[in-house]
């Protein structure tokens, strides 16, 4: 027996992290907004060099150092757009990332404005998704109706029953003939035996 067995607690853990798909939409979607955060902020910091060196007719960009990353979202709106995150369905996670990708080409924002272009092509996503799930569950009544309906047209066509034809004599038709017939009310419809 070696000594390493002995020091397992030195090795990394060989579990195997068992992630959902949802988890996996969220951590891809807001990857891609810090991603763009980013950018936005590179952009922003570009314009404003040239503006400067324009204003100024000097260029002092080598000197500048700039912090990493200056704009950060505030942690509650950051739970609120995981939280928009969670319903998007994974499918929809690789559409839904073009869709903010274009329309910040589109505008180009500025950093603090990508967390609410982010949010609009959430809410975009959700609501198609859930036009979609209506679509589908009234087409699976639509089917299930048909299908109900169909069986019972087909049953009705069968058998028909016709209440006033009949070929045994009692004595209440022999007593009707004998007297005139009553005018029934507008709405009630008149039934007669043409016999």
């Amino acid at each position: 027996m070696s000594l390493a067995s002995w020091f397992r607690w030195n090795e990394p853990p060989n579990r195997i992290s068992q992630r959902t798909p949802t988890e996996m939409v969220v951590e891809t979607l807001m990857m891609e907004l810090s991603w763009q955060t980013k950018q936005a902020e590179k952009q922003q910091r570009e314009r404003e060099n040239e503006y400067r060196k324009i204003k100024t007719g000097v260029d002092y960009g080598w000197l500048v150092s700039y912090p990493k990353q200056s704009y950060d979202i505030s942690p509650g709106e950051r739970l609120q757009l995981e939280d928009m995150c969670t319903k998007i369905h994974p499918s929809y996670c690789g559409p839904v990332i073009l869709r903010f990708r274009q329309l910040i080409a589109e505008y180009e924002p500025e950093a603090q404005e990508v967390s609410r272009l982010f949010r609009s092509v959430l809410q975009e996503a959700a609501e198609k998704i859930k036009e979609e799930e209506e679509a589908k569950k009234l087409a699976r009544q639509w089917n299930t109706k048909n299908k109900t309906s169909l069986s019972l047209t087909t049953f009705k066509s069968r058998s028909r029953i016709s209440p006033f034809i009949s070929d045994i004599k009692t004595i209440s038709e022999d007593v009707e003939r004998g007297t005139q017939p009553t005018r029934r009310v507008w709405s009630m419809p008149e039934f007669r035996n043409a016999k």
